[in-house]
């Protein structure tokens, strides 16, 4: 296990690189200057130099590059050229927000999604499946900036029942940190019940038309004991590597949900960097992504590992 882990790894060390080259070039093609941004409406010359100076502008981009890398494998990601404040900060004070968001969104998308698939692939072809299906894809279909928005409208104008916008730390107030979370997590966990519903569907089914579920049925299994027992335990592989992967890409991709509910998370982080052309901090924040999208691959092939008797026996 130990080595199976190490190898992966080593095969995300390239990966990571690969993502920092590509980031850091792609950066530079962005229009505007930031030295100009940050030394406001006088733009004194010898200020200008001396920005340019300090922050590398002058010297050749690939001395830039590794200038920069070298800084953060030592832990330095670099200054904020908006704030001031280290990148790393930055990163330690909004990755909290969205992981509780993130988090959030995947309880819902299980609580919804997997009942849902596993009751749709029992009832095949019944109206029972036809109406998830439909659920499922309308899940996949509505956006999710104008769900926020109906939500908001909904619940917080109309019925008055939780906050439209803004954050509350969960260890300051749980309580009202859950209802800030609430919608927000609906919105994204809205899409990812439906992804799940699809998916755990069709390894149900996959399962159920087996040999061994048949010899099950034939002994006098209860359905119950065939189905979660069974039939559920089998499925849930793939689930686990899509659930996995789901849980990265929320982590990168809650831009439009942060912006439409005032969340001080990764995606407004990332959004208000690149406006402002806040290098440190997009170089930061994407690598910082790339790290967690990296550690959910590899939780997901040690959890299939773990799950799966015969990987586990070939390692």
């Amino acid at each position: 296990m130990y080595s199976y882990i190490a190898k992966r790894l080593l095969v995300a060390i390239p990966t990571l690189l690969i993502i920092s080259v590509f980031v850091f070039s792609l950066q530079k093609l962005l229009p505007g200057d930031p030295i100009l941004a940050m030394a406001g409406e006088e733009r004194d010359p010898q200020v200008l130099e001396l920005l340019r100076e300090k922050y590398h502008f002058n010297d050749p981009v690939p001395y830039q590059y590794f200038y920069w890398l070298g800084s953060a494998l030592q832990g330095d990601l670099g200054i904020s050229l908006r704030t001031n404040q280290p990148v790393l900060e930055l990163v330690a004070e909004k990755l909290p927000v969205t992981i509780q968001l993130a988090i959030m969104s995947m309880i819902f998308a299980f609580v919804i999604g997997v009942p849902m698939g596993i009751l749709a692939a029992v009832k095949k072809n019944t109206a029972i499946d036809y109406i998830a299906n439909i659920i499922a894809l309308s899940g996949l279909s509505i956006p999710n900036f104008w769900l926020g928005i109906m939500l908001i409208l909904l619940v917080s104008v109309n019925l008055g029942w939780l906050p439209a916008s803004g954050y509350e730390p969960f260890f300051s107030n749980p309580l009202r940190s859950m209802e800030t979370m609430l919608m927000p997590s609906v919105v994204l966990g809205n899409a990812l019940a439906a992804t799940l519903m699809r998916h755990t569907r069709s390894a149900m089914l996959s399962v159920l038309s087996a040999d061994y579920i048949r010899t099950a049925r034939a002994k006098g299994l209860s359905e119950r004991s065939v189905v979660l027992e069974h039939s559920f335990r089998n499925a849930v592989l793939p689930i686990v590597t899509l659930s996995a992967l789901l849980f990265g890409e929320l982590l990168a991709g809650a831009v439009l949900t942060e912006q439409i509910f005032t969340i001080p998370g990764f995606g407004k982080l990332i959004v208000d960097a690149v406006f402002n052309r806040d290098y440190a901090v997009v170089q930061g924040v994407v690598i910082c992504t790339a790290i967690g999208f990296i550690v959910m691959n590899l939780v997901a092939d040690v959890l299939y590992v773990l799950l799966n008797p015969r990987m586990r026996a070939s390692l």
